[in-house]
């Protein structure tokens, strides 16, 4: 079972909310997680992101692998 970081959308149309989610690759995107990380709202200004940041090095010791949009968005949070 290969394992993925990645956000899943939530919110209404034209004001997109977003979930970083745990879960198998083989499931769609906005599937049923394994484990909710954090979120990240991109509608207030500046951009509100929070994420666990135990439980997401504990799903990347399991061997989860992070999205290029969840890459980014923690490089924001760490600046």
């Amino acid at each position: 079972m290969a394992l993925k970081i990645r956000l899943t959308r939530m919110g209404s149309k034209k004001r997109p909310f977003y979930r970083i989610v745990a879960l198998d690759s083989a499931t769609r995107r906005d599937g049923r997680p394994l484990e909710y990380l954090g979120h990240y709202n991109p509608m207030v200004e500046p951009a509100e992101i929070v994420v666990n940041a135990e439980r997401l090095d504990h799903w990347s010791k399991q061997g989860a692998a992070m999205s290029d949009s969840v890459r980014t968005l923690l490089k924001k949070v760490q600046k």
